[in-house]
């Protein structure tokens, strides 16, 4: 995937409180028996109520007390799901499908294509290069080489314009800090180039190759690099063959610590785009500066953090923009950047019924990529806004990529849904055709498999969509096992998407579902706020929502649902199930934001306040406490069975929020249900994990679950290739 852009992107008021529905409930089973957690009389003070936070010694992940307590919940844990009886039948069905041909889209740079391939149950994509469509592949360069255990992942690439050089980032250990480096394609072999405390960074060449631009923090301490605190971006620039510490500092802001910046160079060679976010926050600062004016200054084109602008191309001097200024949904627009006042802005395409999700320019038309009630529906305009046509997609799914050029030809696309392997097409824009390119094969039947999107209300009223993933013909009765994933956040949309792992699931007899719910992307910027600060009850109402309607309409019942999620989908389980466990029977908190009064001190979590608001505000603080999923647990209650998981590398959501979350879960639990804690090393908050690794948490997931449910593990044998 090419480094063009990069974004701090993630990514009040509880109606129950926690408490309404807790309850007391006599043990049914043989307790676990957990290690000891020692308590400590912390005490904090937030706008005049004292806040207990017994736990925060956990904080401290290189401590050896904190060792010591993860590899005494580790113990516990995989001795707990050890004995569980599928478990072995569960991963060897998982490695069997996983163990297909997997493919990243096509995109071209320097006259040559570019591609990534996984040829089954490799731990790491390896990237491919050729010089037309009908030549050899050829290996450029493949991550499994650069660690014995394929924890070394490639986290992002940047073709130079001449198709010299390829910069490549790498991530060790799922940690959010890149290295990069510098590859002559012909050859093969790395220069001396070497980058280092680079993060959320794009990677952009300069017109001739002669270096390239990047943005990094200032190097950490060894104590401090996986916790602390990540402020004060700036922007570089970097010319090949010096040292790092000779680039030039092309733009940063002392005097606002929390603006980040991607630098872009234009396609003509001419501008240095230089988007500035702040936070999660979905709006952008655009700042200018013309290249081929000696010492020429970076000067603001968009300054008033109002909305959010996308660069997409320019015409010489005209930037055209995808923004939700003025248009929640969002619009194209084109910005003369010689007249840059917003009356002069010129609309291109109006905003549509659906939600805008990206743009591009090729073959000299606007390829604009829609959601319509969470599915893809591409169309094509010319760049005057006339539309041209709708790209004939395979059907209802998720579409992604559509990278080019405006002189090119052709463009390449992916496909997916629930049950169809993501197949990558190519698109000829002079006739508007699609033909497959490269299509999996997966070890399984889909026509055995049914998906169906419905709408439920939630709490206020709001229709609420979710897809509803099973085996054909399955009985509502209320018997069927079933995990409900969601997310609800930082305007991230969820969309039908291909997952060995959650077929697998529902091949052992589960149903899977996801709701689409408010704070996501799904429907806008307005769909968005409506699940942000004071309005976030709104999301987990959302989720209580979808549990409510799958019980009522006998898809499950609360002894057979479980529900799910990861990040900010790990706080909406935690949230849920503090606020309803009478509703669920088993919950897995994935890498969770889980203490809502502190997240903002570590890392880049100051980053989500735009989201979640702060503690550190009085009125947000009362939100925040009272649905924080640490400061909601009531001692006795009887949560549902949980497996909390979490990794000893993310620095972007610390362990610290799943560490204290377990301890405080397990003292609190009145029941027989188990609180585990399912802690990952060498693994960070998920992005470039192994393959091997995966099939393994994806293996305690499902067989954890199936305990919990009750579950009678039917057909994981497979039933034909697609």
């Amino acid at each position: 995937m090419q480094l063009k852009r990069a974004s701090l992107m993630f990514a009040l008021a509880a109606a129950f409180g926690g408490s309404a529905f807790a309850q007391t409930c006599p043990a049914t089973g043989p307790a676990t028996s957990y290690p000891v957690t020692k308590k400590v009389d912390q005490q904090d003070n937030y706008h005049g109520t004292t806040v207990a936070d017994p736990y925060r010694w956990l904080e401290d992940a290189n401590s050896a007390e904190t060792k010591e307590w993860v590899d005494a919940q580790n113990k516990v844990t995989q001795a707990y799901l050890a004995q569980i009886p599928n478990r072995e039948a569960i991963k060897q069905r998982l490695t069997k499908l996983w163990n297909y041909e997997r493919f990243s889209v096509t995109y071209k740079e320097g006259g040559r294509y570019f591609y990534n391939r996984n040829d089954g149950l490799q731990n790491q994509a390896v990237l491919y290069t050729m010089k037309s469509l009908s030549d050899t592949p050829r290996v450029l360069l493949d991550p499994n080489t650069l660690s014995q255990d394929g924890t070394v992942a490639l986290a992002g690439t940047a073709v130079s314009p001449n198709g010299k050089y390829l910069a490549y980032s790498t991530s060790a250990s799922g940690s959010d800090w890149n290295e990069i480096r510098v590859r002559h394609i012909d050859s093969g072999k790395d220069s001396e180039d070497h980058i280092k405390w680079v993060k959320f960074s794009s990677t952009a060449w300069a017109h001739d190759g002669s270096g390239f631009y990047y943005s990094r923090y200032d190097e950490p301490t060894e104590a401090t690099k996986l916790a602390g605190i990540n402020y004060f971006q700036k922007l570089y620039f970097h010319k090949l063959g010096t040292p790092q510490s000779a680039d030039t500092l092309v733009y940063d802001r002392p005097d606002q610590k929390e603006w980040g910046f991607a630098g872009e160079v234009t396609d003509d060679g001419r501008y240095l785009v230089i988007s500035s976010s702040q936070g999660t926050e979905r709006k952008s600062r655009i700042f200018v500066k013309d290249l081929k004016q000696k010492d020429a200054k970076v000067t603001g084109l968009m300054e008033a953090f109002d909305a959010a602008y996308d660069f997409i191309d320019n015409d010489g001097p005209v930037f055209y923009f995808r923004t939700d200024k003025n248009a929640p949904r969002s619009r194209i627009i084109a910005v003369d950047v010689r007249k840059p006042d917003p009356s002069q802005w010129k609309e291109i395409v109006a905003e549509a019924p659906q939600t805008l999700v990206s743009a591009n320019i090729i073959n000299n038309q606007l390829v604009l990529d829609y959601l319509s009630d969470a599915r893809s529906a591409v169309k094509v305009f010319d760049l005057q806004g006339k539309f041209v046509r709708d790209v004939e997609l395979p059907g209802i799914g998720s579409a992604g990529g559509f990278s080019g050029k405006r002189g090119d030809k052709e463009t390449f696309y992916s496909f997916t849904s629930f049950t169809n392997p993501t197949t990558i097409y190519r698109y000829d824009m002079k006739s508007g055709k699609s033909t497959v390119y490269r299509q999996p094969k997966v070890d399984f039947d889909p026509s055995q498999f049914e998906t169906r999107q419905v709408f439920y209300t939630s709490k206020d009223g709001t229709k609420v969509p979710m897809f509803i993933v099973s085996k054909k013909g399955i009985k509502l009765d209320g018997s069927n096992p079933t995990y409900l994933y969601g997310y609800g956040g930082f305007n991230v949309p969820l969309t039908p998407s291909f997952s060995v792992a959650n077929l697998a699931w529902v091949e052992m007899g589960g149903v899977y579902v996801m709701a689409n719910l408010r704070g996501g992307g799904e429907y806008g910027e307005a769909w968005h706020k409506a699940g942000t600060k004071l309005q976030k009850q709104n999301v987990f109402d959302d989720f209580i929502g979808a549990a409510e309607w799958l019980v009522a309409n006998k898809v499950s019942s609360p002894a057979k649902l479980s529900i799910g999620g990861g990040s900010n989908g790990g706080l909406l389980v935690g949230a849920t199930m503090t606020q309803r466990p009478d509703l669920f029977a088993a919950a897995v908190p994935a890498v969770g934001v889980l203490d809502m009064l502190r997240f903002q001190k570590f890392t880049i979590g100051w980053a989500w306040t735009s989201d979640y608001g702060s503690s550190d505000n009085a009125d947000e603080f009362k939100a925040l406490y009272k649905y924080s999923p640490l400061h909601n647990l009531k001692q006795g209650s009887c949560y549902p069975a949980t497996m909390v998981v979490t990794a000893d590398h993310d620095d972007r959501v610390v362990p610290a929020h799943s560490f204290k979350f377990a301890a405080a879960a397990q003292a609190a639990q009145g029941g027989a249900n188990p609180i585990l804690i399912r802690i990952d090393t060498k693994a960070g908050h998920g992005a470039g994990k192994p393959t091997s690794k995966q099939i393994e948490e994806v293996t305690d997931r499902w067989g954890f679950l199936s305990k919990a449910l009750g579950m009678t593990v039917q057909g994981a044998t497979g039933s034909g290739a697609q």
